[in-house]
């Protein structure tokens, strides 16, 4: 059987008999594979106990550890106390740790920010080295996973920084929410306890050959981009319900377990290399307060997705491009046609422009699509709004144009005009319109750039394959809640409306 089926199996026993709280399991399941620790925020009463007991069950013959803590705890009553009789017969000051936090597999530590100074400090080494000092002798744990719980995020000014940010996975729980679970849990007389069969349950063996097949695991360059992208976008959160947003501080510590996680991650879900579709649940890792967990998270699948919206705006700039060569071309063409037929002798500038060889001391041209397109004098009765500015590119000369809606050029100035075979009208003032010379050359305008012959229709389509491959591949993942599966479903409808509103676009150089 492959790994990802027996955690699947694994993961769907541990959850016999749990309600709504599949994602705090499989969460602690994976932190506790990488050999990390877990804190569970959440009202009384919501089952975060339950998560420890449930993750005792994955390891065989596993024991446990869990402790109400108070403000009047001791280390006694979480390392053990002291041996009376060693430090009488040996002189020895070392506790008595068997049963107690020290000997444990798993641990819960409930309401952990009540605990005092002389617990929380030995609690550092213990998550983060799996270490404990007892008496003259340094003990490795046996300790796979440290679950803590609280209903509160620790307080500010006390001291407890270095203790939260030990904790890698956060995840914050509450009560049963959907009707048909919350029945089923009223109706449910088991006592929350459950054994998993053994064909699924991991051994300490086994739990050894993991950990040293885990620090194998390669690191896909395009993960490490993806990291580069989510750590620059910390510097601004968006908070819940608020326009407020924030720079989140995630540490180098912190990021160097979290590439631990990934390194799990793929390998309990039979991959040699992490890869991007490892990468959304790392959001729990990130967030220092819950209203900054749901923006985290869209940052992360934007950041999943980034390069295939980078290739489509391109794709976009290029078409845009290409259906602007492509109407200038038109517009050229139809400009040959009309000259030949009705302004033939009428002399061209830069292959857009008319003379007028009679109004702002000779520097004014008209263009000639919209000369071509004016009403004629004689029978227009207001004739054409238009605009008249200074060319930006030459202060100099002076561009007359007709007005179709859009800004005005800066410093332009409203006009009406109108047209006669000879003549322009500029507010009922008429300008004469330069001719050819007697033997003198028209310069026709000439079609300028030109549209590429990439099959954009097919670039479309590939890269919508691309994104239903790497979303296919991202909700593949066992460790997404199905509020992530939402979530991507809900980026990707907007991504997916750019690949269809930019089909439509392409429509244009059909024409």
């Amino acid at each position: 059987m492959k790994m990802k089926e027996r955690i699947q199996a694994l993961l769907q026993e541990m959850n016999r008999g749990i309600y709504e709280k599949e994602t705090e399991v499989m969460l602690a399941l994976l932190a506790a594979i990488a050999g990390e620790s877990i804190i569970i925020l959440g009202p009384p009463g919501v089952a975060k106990s339950m998560v420890a007991r449930r993750l005792k069950s994955a390891f065989r013959d596993a024991r446990s550890f869990e402790y109400l803590m108070s403000r009047f705890s001791t280390p006694d009553e979480i390392f053990g106390p002291v041996s009376i009789s060693l430090l009488k017969s040996s002189d020895k000051y070392e506790r008595a740790i068997d049963g107690y936090l020290p000997t444990a597999d798993v641990v819960f530590l409930d309401e952990i920010w009540k605990a005092g100074p002389a617990i929380q400090n030995t609690l550092l080494t213990v998550i983060n080295e799996k270490l404990f000092r007892n008496g003259e002798r340094e003990i490795r744990l046996p300790l796979k996973l440290l679950v803590a719980a609280s209903n509160e995020l620790p307080a500010q000014g006390e001291g407890l920084e270095a203790l939260w940010d030990r904790f890698l996975v956060r995840v914050e729980t509450g009560c049963v929410k959907k009707q048909e679970s919350f029945d089923r849990m009223l109706l449910d007389d088991a006592d929350g306890d459950v054994a998993c069969d053994s064909e699924w349950q991991v051994t300490d063996e086994e739990y050894a050959e993991w950990s040293e097949q885990i620090r194998g695991i390669a690191v896909a360059d395009s993960v490490l981009g993806c990291i580069h992208v989510i750590r620059k976008a910390l510097g601004a959160v968006a908070l819940t319900s608020s326009d407020e947003r924030r720079q989140v501080y995630v540490s180098d510590r912190r990021w160097k377990k979290i590439v631990k996680l990934l390194r799990a991650s793929a390998f309990l879900q039979d991959r040699k290399e992490v890869d991007l579709t490892d990468l959304l649940p790392v959001y729990h890792c990130l967030w220092n307060e819950p209203d900054e967990r749901d923006d985290i998270r869209r940052i992360v699948i934007r950041s999943l997705f980034a390069e295939y919206g980078t290739d489509l705006a391109k794709m976009k700039q290029s078409i845009e491009a290409d259906i602007r060569v492509k109407r200038m071309h038109g517009a050229t063409w139809k400009a040959k046609a009309s000259i030949m037929k009705r302004d033939g002798d009428k002399k061209i500038f830069d292959g857009f422009y008319y003379h007028l060889v009679d109004h702002d001391t000779g520097n004014s041209y008209v263009f000639i699509a919209d000369y071509q397109r004016m009403r004629d004098y004689k029978i227009a009765e207001k004739g054409q709004l238009g605009v008249l500015y200074r060319d930006p590119k030459n202060p100099v000369r002076t561009i007359i144009r007709g007005y179709d809606g859009a800004d005005f050029p800066e410093g332009a100035r409203q006009v009406i005009l109108a047209r006669d075979d000879h003549h322009l009208y500029i507010d009922g003032v008429r300008f004469e319109v330069e001719k050819l010379k007697p033997g003198e050359k028209q310069q026709i305008p000439v079609a300028k750039g030109k549209v590429t012959d990439r099959d954009y229709y097919s670039e479309l389509e590939t890269l919508g394959d691309r994104v239903r491959t790497r979303e296919k591949g991202i909700l593949g993942n066992i460790f997404l809640s199905e509020d992530d599966c939402r979530e991507v479903a809900d980026y990707l409808k907007g991504l997916y409306n750019e690949i269809a509103l930019t089909r439509q676009e392409l429509e244009k150089l059909d024409d």
